[in-house]
């Protein structure tokens, strides 16, 4: 099976990233801005804090599914590009993206003070694509598809407090291509693949008696270790590589804090991402490259030093009526990206998120619902060794729609 080589912007595409990252994994995710840690109280707890699952009714089994589409609008550059000492005119717009998102969230009835619960998730990834001469050299497409499986275990210590374990298994598959043809550079390279990688992740919950509820998670930090193969072209000749590279997906740390006030309910949740750990990305090939063109191009370290990262959540669930739950979200999302190191397969900024939403409880067993999120990324100046512009645009606008099943 061929091993995808993922690139800086695929780092960024997989869980809990501050870049792009699709923490929004159920209606009340997407419309409360993913501020559903502390508060959460169905199936999606599975995802957001398992700990939380151990408070739920023991002999009711909760199910959600859903569906999110992704709405990527164009990101536009206008600048120069710095070509091997040369400034050159380099104005673009990248491609409108559109995709939809499946998910899946299960709790299982308690057993005793256990209980586990499974969580099925697409929990990033990105389609980027370019057409113009030279973003196409650096990142003509990017395009990556993961799907996460959660098993987790929660153990209820008393009526207050519980904790959970679970694991993080995620399964990726994507494809680069770079094409310099097009800018006078007659070299080309073209990688497809997959891989499969695994984490954990822990989660603790506190519900005090004056409906304060207090929440912790962490998921762990992944190394991804891909290998596979990389063909290279200089002109119309080409060559396959054995090829490797290893990435590190970010730790993630989450606190949040929610109190009831008779129908409302407000949580604020802090999220601190550990991108500090992605320092370089550094392909091996072999045999060793003969080319001194296809290395400068492909086998250059690329320093990345990333910052650990904030994001700021603050969900408001309103309970209108036995039937009617209305839910709205804000979040303030820093890019780990400094300005030295952005490039066109990333060109990340910091974000507000604004969301809103609504459960309908149809009956006893059945609830429905939806939840849309406008994800504004601000425009952003770039100086560096090969950017000279200005980035704009972008962004995302989600929209999710989904049934809860109580049995």
């Amino acid at each position: 099976m061929k091993k995808l080589l993922f690139l800086s912007v695929i780092t960024s595409s997989l869980i809990n990233a501050s870049a792009y990252k699709l923490p929004e994994q159920s209606i009340a995710g997407t419309a409360l801005s993913a501020a559903n840690i502390a508060n959460c109280s169905g199936a999606d707890c599975a995802y957001y804090n398992s700990a939380n699952i151990s408070f739920l009714d023991d002999n009711q089994e909760y199910l959600e599914s859903g569906l999110t589409f992704v709405h990527l609008p164009r990101v536009s550059y206008d600048g120069l590009n710095n070509l091997f000492g040369n400034w050159v005119e380099a104005s673009a717009k990248t491609k409108v993206e559109n995709v939809a998102i499946p998910y899946l969230h299960y709790v299982s009835k308690a057993y005793g003070s256990l209980r586990y619960a499974l969580s099925i998730t697409v929990p990033g990834g990105l389609t980027k694509r370019w057409d113009s001469p030279i973003q196409k050299l650096y990142a003509q497409e990017f395009s990556l598809k993961t799907v996460q499986l959660n098993p987790s275990l929660s153990y209820k210590i008393n009526d207050n407090f519980s904790f959970s374990i679970g694991s993080d298994i995620v399964y990726s598959e994507g494809k680069v291509y770079s094409d310099g043809n097009d800018a006078n550079l007659a070299v080309k390279r073209e990688m497809e693949g997959d891989s499969i990688d695994y984490g954990y992740n822990l989660a603790l919950s506190w519900h005090l008696d004056n409906g304060i509820k207090l929440a912790t998670t962490y998921r762990s930090k992944i190394k991804l270790t891909e290998e596979g193969k990389a063909n290279l072209y200089i002109g119309d000749v080409g060559k396959k590589y054995d090829a490797s590279v290893d990435i590190y997906l970010p730790a993630t740390f989450t606190f949040a804090v929610s109190k009831d006030f008779n129908n409302l309910t407000v949580e604020l949740v802090y999220e601190r991402t550990f991108w500090s750990s992605y320092k370089k990305l550094d392909f091996d090939y072999e045999p060793d490259i003969s080319s001194t063109l296809l290395s400068t191009v492909y086998d250059t370290p690329i320093d990345k030093k990333w910052e650990d990262s904030n994001t700021f959540r603050l969900g408001l669930t309103y309970k209108y009526n036995n039937q009617l739950t209305l839910m709205a979200g804000y979040s303030y999302d820093e890019t780990p990206i400094k300005e030295k190191y952005v490039s066109y397969e990333l060109p990340d900024s910091d974000a507000h998120i604004f969301s809103t939403g609504f459960k309908y409880k149809q009956n006893s067993n059945l609830t429905w619902g939806a939840g849309v999120l406008y994800d504004y990324k601000k425009s952003r100046v770039v100086h560096n060794d090969t950017i000279d512009g200005k980035f704009s645009d972008g962004g995302a606008l989600l929209i999710t729609a989904g049934l809860e099943y109580k049995f």
